[in-house]
C-alpha cells in the first residue's frame, strides 16, 4: 500500500473534534447517555481551564485508573491536548501496583474511580498534588497546600467568564507540541514479572491512529463497540484514538466482555469493525461452534462433498450475524489465536484476520486485510515499519523477531538497563517474539523466545504450540507446558463443570486425562512427547490482559 502519511498527534484531535463537532462521539452502553463530539470538546476545555488552574504545567505526569467509561476517554483526551503526559493504569492492577506506578511516574494528579481508590493508602501516594473522582470529578485528596477543592468549586463560573457566549468549535485550540515529545507511558502488565513504563511519543502513537485512518480502519461516522481494556495499547489505538480522529461514533462497553453479554452488545451497536483477543473467539467457537459440528446430521452432512459448504455456508452467516452482521473484518490480537479455530474460520470464509504488536509499539508491526490474510499468520509488516528476523534462514528458521521505525517506542521510563536489553544502537527493537518471515514482510510467529524449550536431541520446542493444541481436548479448560527433569510436562486446570455434567469420578478423571495425553502424543512430534499431565486445583494467574503468569509456573 501507499506511503502513511504521519500528522502531528495533538493536532489530529483538533481539528476532527471540530469537524465532527455534531456527530456522536461516545455512548456509555450501560446508561445509553450519548455525547457528541462538541460536548466531548467543551468537557476537555473543562478540564484545561482546571489544569491550568491547578498549575498543571506542560509535560506534566496525570495517572488515570478505572474501567473504560466516557469519563475514562474524556480525562485521556484531555490530557494528551493540554500537552501532559498520561499515565494509564489497568483497573486490574492490585493497589499495591497502582501506588508504585503513580510514584515511579511521578504523576502530579491522579484521576481514579471510587472503587478502587477504597483499597489505597493515601499517604503511600508520595508526589501526587491532588487526586479526583474519575465518575464526577470530586476531589478525594489533596497535599497540604493546595487549593484544588476551591478551584474546582469555581470552575464553571471561570468557564462561562471564559467563554461568555457558549464554547464553540472554533474555540478549540490545543497544545502546540511536536510528535518527537513524550505524550503516554504505559505500564506493561507483562507475563515476565515486573511492570515497566514503555514511553510512547506522539510519533508512536500517530502512527498507529494514521495507519488506521488511511487504510480505512474507522472512518467518519462508522461505529465501535469499545470492550478491550482502554488502558492497553491495544484496545486504546484501535477502539478509542483511531475512531476519535475520523469522527466515529463509540460505544463503551463498561462491564466484563463474556461471551454472552459481548454477542447481545455486538447485535445492538452492530459495529462496522470488531477488535478482538482470541479467547473471545476460542470460547465462542469451543461452547457455541463444536456443540453444533458434533451434533450427528450436521456430521453426516459435512462429509458428503458440496453439503458441507452448504452447511460452513449457514454456520457462517450465523457467525456474521451474531457479530451485528454489518463489520468488515474481526481484527485479531493480543495473543496467538489457536490454530484450530483460525482453520476453521478460514475454511467458512468468516471475516477475520490476525495481526502482531505489542506495547512497546503502540502497538502495531503488523497487520493484513482479511481477503489478503494467509492462515498461520500475522499479518504484513507496516510500510512505516522495518522488520528482520535473526536467523541464519528467515523463511524457513525461526529466530528472534526485530523491528524498528515510526511506532518503536522511546524506551522505558527510567530503566536504561532494560532499555538497552532490548533497543539496540541501530534502532531494532527485539520483540522476544521468535517467527519466520517471507519475503513481503509478512511474520508467523512461533511463540516466545524466552519460552522457548531446547530438547535433548537439540530441537526446538515451542510450548504455546502443544498448548493450543492440548486447550482443544476434551476436560481441558486451561494448559501450561513446562519442563522437568528434562521431560515436558503438562499443567492442566481441567473443566470440572464438563466433568460434574458427565458425573465422572476422581478415579475416572486420571483416566480421561490419560487419554488426553494419548490423543495429544500422536499429534505431536517425538521429540515433543507429553510425558505426563499434572491436574491444577485452581485457575492459573493471569495478567489484566489475560494471559497467564508463565513464569510463576516453569520455575517451579
Amino acid at each position: 500500500m501507499e506511503k502513511i502519511k504521519i500528522d502531528n498527534f495533538i493536532k489530529i484531535y483538533e481539528n476532527s473534534f471540530r469537524e465532527s463537532w455534531d456527530l456522536p462521539a461516545l455512548t456509555n452502553y450501560i446508561t445509553g447517555k450519548t455525547q457528541t463530539y462538541g460536548e466531548l470538546a467543551r468537557d476537555i476545555a473543562m478540564i484545561h481551564l482546571f489544569f491550568e488552574s491547578a498549575g498543571i504545567r506542560k509535560g506534566a505526569k496525570i495517572a488515570l485508573c478505572g474501567k473504560d467509561s466516557p469519563e475514562w476517554v474524556l480525562v485521556y483526551m484531555a490530557a494528551v491536548t493540554y500537552g501532559a503526559v498520561i499515565v494509564p493504569i489497568l483497573s486490574e492492577f492490585n493497589p499495591v501496583d497502582v501506588a508504585h506506578i503513580v510514584n515511579h511516574s511521578g504523576a502530579d494528579l491522579l484521576f481514579i474511580s471510587q472503587s478502587i481508590w477504597e483499597h489505597i493508602e493515601p499517604d503511600a501516594l508520595l508526589k501526587v498534588k491532588g487526586v479526583l473522582k474519575l465518575e464526577d470529578w470530586e476531589l478525594l485528596d489533596e497535599k497540604d497546600g493546595e487549593t484544588m477543592a476551591k478551584k474546582l468549586n469555581s470552575l464553571r463560573e471561570e468557564f462561562n467568564r471564559r467563554y461568555p457566549d457558549g464554547f464553540k468549535a472554533e474555540d478549540i485550540r490545543y497544545a502546540d507540541r511536536e510528535n518527537s515529545e513524550l505524550v503516554e507511558i504505559n505500564y506493561t502488565s507483562g507475563t515476565t514479572g515486573f511492570s515497566k513504563g514503555v514511553m510512547l511519543t506522539g510519533e508512536n502513537l500517530a502512527g498507529n491512529v494514521c495507519f488506521g485512518r488511511d487504510t480505512q480502519l474507522h472512518y467518519r461516522g462508522s461505529r465501535a463497540l469499545a470492550f478491550l481494556p482502554l488502558a492497553h495499547a491495544y484496545g486504546c489505538a484501535f477502539d478509542m484514538l483511531t475512531p476519535l480522529a475520523v469522527g466515529s461514533h463509540i460505544t463503551l462497553l463498561g462491564k466484563m466482555p463474556s461471551p454472552r453479554i459481548l454477542l447481545k452488545a455486538l447485535s445492538e451497536v452492530k459495529p462496522n469493525l470488531i477488535i478482538c483477543v482470541p479467547l473471545i473467539l476460542e470460547k465462542i467457537y469451543k461452547n457455541q461452534i463444536l456443540p453444533m459440528l458434533s451434533k450427528g446430521a450436521v456430521r453426516w452432512t459435512l462429509a458428503v462433498p458440496l453439503l458441507d459448504n452448504l452447511v460452513y455456508a449457514k454456520i457462517r452467516k450465523k457467525l456474521v450475524d451474531a457479530f451485528g452482521g454489518e463489520f468488515e473484518e474481526v481484527i485479531v490480537g493480543g495473543a496467538p489465536l489457536n490454530h484450530e479455530v483460525e482453520e476453521f474460520l478460514h475454511k467458512i470464509k468468516f471475516p477475520f484476520t490476525v495481526g502482531y504488536g505489542m506495547t512497546e509499539c503502540g502497538p502495531l508491526i503488523s497487520y493484513t486485510p482479511w481477503r489478503e490474510f494467509i492462515p498461520g499468520s500475522s499479518g504484513r509488516t507496516l510500510p512505516i515499519m522495518e522488520s528482520k528476523i535473526e536467523s541464519p534462514d528467515p523463511e524457513n528458521i525461526p529466530g528472534e523477531i526485530c523491528v524498528r521505525g515510526t511506532n518503536v517506542m522511546r524506551g522505558y521510563y527510567k530503566n536504561q538497563e532494560a532499555t538497552r536489553k532490548v533497543l539496540d544502537k541501530d534502532g531494532w527493537l527485539h520483540t522476544g517474539d521468535m517467527g519466520t518471515r517471507s519475503a513481503d514482510g509478512t511474520l508467523f510467529l512461533r511463540g516466545r523466545s524466552k519460552t522457548m524449550i531446547l530438547s535433548a536431541s537439540g530441537q526446538n520446542i515451542y510450548p504455546e504450540e502443544i498448548e493450543a493444541k492440548l486447550n482443544n481436548m476434551p476436560f481441558v479448560a486451561e494448559s501450561l507446558v513446562v519442563e522437568r527433569d528434562g521431560k515436558l510436562v503438562a499443567l492442566v486446570y481441567p473443566d470440572y463443570d464438563a466433568l460434574d455434567r458427565l458425573d465422572v469420578s476422581i478415579e475416572d478423571r486420571d483416566m480421561k486425562m490419560e487419554e488426553v495425553r494419548n490423543d495429544l502424543n500422536r499429534l505431536l512430534a517425538p521429540y515433543e512427547q507429553i510425558s505426563k499431565i499434572v491436574l491444577m486445583p485452581h485457575e492459573f494467574e493471569k495478567t489484566p490482559k489475560r494471559s497467564i503468569k508463565r513464569f510463576l509456573y516453569t520455575a517451579k
